[in-house]
């Protein structure tokens, strides 16, 4: 509005059509001009057409109903185009129904002209109230449906939170209702691997869990599951198939063969085939079984933290010279964050050194260079975060103090290589392995020694406008990293009741309810939450 003196509505309509991206907006406005901008987005410039109606006393003619109206029933929008106010509200309701209250054009022909949100508002709260409650909503949503650095927290049950990142949006993040996720696809943290990569293993994983009973049918390719002694096997579809080649048969078959099918021959180009299929698997086992391992090792150790929390009160009981145990938390911590990368480093390796993705762009000799050095780091980590592993669940709490001190001093030495490990790894797959790429951009989230950034709440300010309550961000609500944007104002960083709800705005479950771990807490705000 400061920038290019336009009035609030006008200055919406602008940041909507361009999806909220102010720079570039402002890129559009430097290199084309503001009456390109204005006509690209909808937006009249006032000062170019005559609003004033003609006197109240006359009655003019609608040219949608070709009815004569008095002129207090008649609204003309900046565009210049004047119509009776019951077309105009029939118009805005077909519009708000159709999902359309985003960007209500003008009725005239051939008008781009965006409609007045203030006129819409008037009109249709008249006849119906919860249509301009509607677009009210729909007009709010806008800032985070169409802004790329603007989501919905994918928690399900849905908290009711956004969360709105300051600089990259290729980051991982967590919701204040506890639900850790990439702030780019939306699916379960994932990093090292970029969201491509996720996407085609958690595919991958799915299809090949669904074909270790199953062959596909030839001609619907749904799975078909063998459910007797015969080789001849029929499709719900109705194609009969052989279950040894899985090529396309007809119906008759005696006690021996099937008929006009031999697949017993011996194919050159089958047989490598079958040898290309059997690598493929092994080699996909290979990284599923590794990454299956670390995964469940996660799940496992995640049930630690309350036997180290009795740890830790069996040796606060005791006469110890030792007071601070802080460590043993730290380690724990470090111990998950270090076990999920390591976790999700093997689907990682199994698209960046296989055929799918990267065959044009390395050589074969590079690519096995490259495979050897990553191989080496991650097996380093792997045996770090083992040995790690191994201290943390030592009985130390029934140790003396000479031997807790050692383990002490394994704990904060190990915690501190494998999270040097860990960022040597992300180097080495940012710089030496996807930063080398010529034809293709995978982009991953940076690591980040204190695990998943955590979103804080913003402090805002409300305004009320025919009675919709309407957030306004101050200048002091900037923050650095995500922040979270609730749809109900906030007080001493936390989120209100939920007396004056809107319908869709769900409770949400407390952070440490269902035993999960929060991996950014320090221990006496843990204790607090227990």
């Amino acid at each position: 509005m400061d920038l290019i003196s336009v009035r609030e509505h006008h200055a919406r309509t602008l940041l909507i059509h361009y999806r909220w991206d102010v720079e570039k907006l402002i890129a559009v406005y430097v290199e084309k001009g503001e009456g390109c901008m204005f006509a690209e987005a909808g937006v009249t410039l006032v000062g170019a057409v005559d609003l004033d109606l003609p006197e109240l006393s006359s009655r003019v003619m609608c040219d949608i109903c070709i009815d004569d109206v008095p002129v207090s029933d008649v609204s003309k929008m900046d565009c210049g185009h004047c119509f009776c106010n019951s077309c105009w509200t029939a118009h805005f309701i077909v519009k708000i129904k159709e999902g359309q209250s985003k960007r209500i054009r003008c009725m005239a022909h051939k008008c781009n002209a965006i409609c007045d949100e203030a006129v819409v508002r008037k009109l249709v709260s008249k006849k119906h109230p919860d249509l301009a409650e509607k677009f009210d909503r729909y007009l709010l949503e806008s800032y985070i449906e169409d802004n790329k650095m603007v989501k919905w927290c994918p928690s399900i049950p849905h908290c009711g939170n956004a969360l709105r990142v300051e600089n990259d949006e290729f980051c991982e993040v967590e919701c204040s209702c506890g639900s850790q996720f990439c702030f780019s696809c939306l699916s379960e943290a994932h990093s090292p691997c970029s969201c491509l990569m996720w996407e085609m293993w958690t595919k991958k994983c799915r299809d090949e869990s669904e074909t270790v009973h199953t062959k596909p049918c030839p001609k619907c390719h749904k799975p078909v599951e063998k459910n007797g002694g015969c080789n001849l096997v029929n499709c719900v579809c109705g194609q009969a198939f052989c279950w040894l080649c899985g090529g396309a048969t007809g119906q008759d078959h005696t006690w021996s063969n099937i008929i006009n099918h031999s697949c017993g021959h011996y194919k050159e180009d089958g047989e490598k085939k079958a040898e290309r299929a059997k690598r493929d698997l092994y080699r996909y086992m290979h990284y599923h079984n590794r990454y299956k391992a670390h995964t469940d090792s996660f799940q496992q150790e995640s049930k630690l933290r309350e036997t180290i929390r009795k740890k830790v009160l069996n040796l606060e009981a005791k006469d110890s010279k030792l007071k601070d145990f802080s460590w043993v938390t730290n380690g724990l911590y470090r111990l998950f964050r270090s076990r999920r990368a390591l976790s999700y480093s093997y689907p990682f390796a199994f698209y960046m050194f296989g055929d799918d993705l990267f065959e044009d762009e390395m050589t074969k000799e590079d690519r096995e260079i490259k495979k050897n050095l990553f191989e080496d780091q991650q097996q380093q980590l792997e045996s770090n975060v083992e040995k790690l592993s191994k201290f943390i669940e030592e009985p130390f709490d029934g140790y003396p103090d000479k031997q807790v001190m050692q383990i002490r001093m394994q704990v904060i030495n190990l915690s501190v290589i494998t999270d040097s490990l860990c960022k040597k790894m992300y180097d080495c797959i940012e710089n030496d392995l996807l930063g080398s790429l010529q034809f293709s951009i995978h982009n991953i989230a940076p690591y980040l020694s204190k695990g998943v950034e955590r979103a804080v709440e913003l402090t805002t300010g409300w305004s009320t406008q025919a009675g919709c309550n309407i957030r306004c961000q101050t200048a002091d609500d900037q923050a650095n990293g995500a922040t979270i944007e609730s749809d109900q104002p906030s007080t001493s960083g936390t989120t209100s009741d939920d007396s004056g709800c809107s319908t869709w705005k769900r409770a949400r479950k407390e952070s440490g309810e269902g035993g999960l771990i929060d991996l950014n807490l320090p221990v006496e705000v843990i204790d607090r939450i227990d």
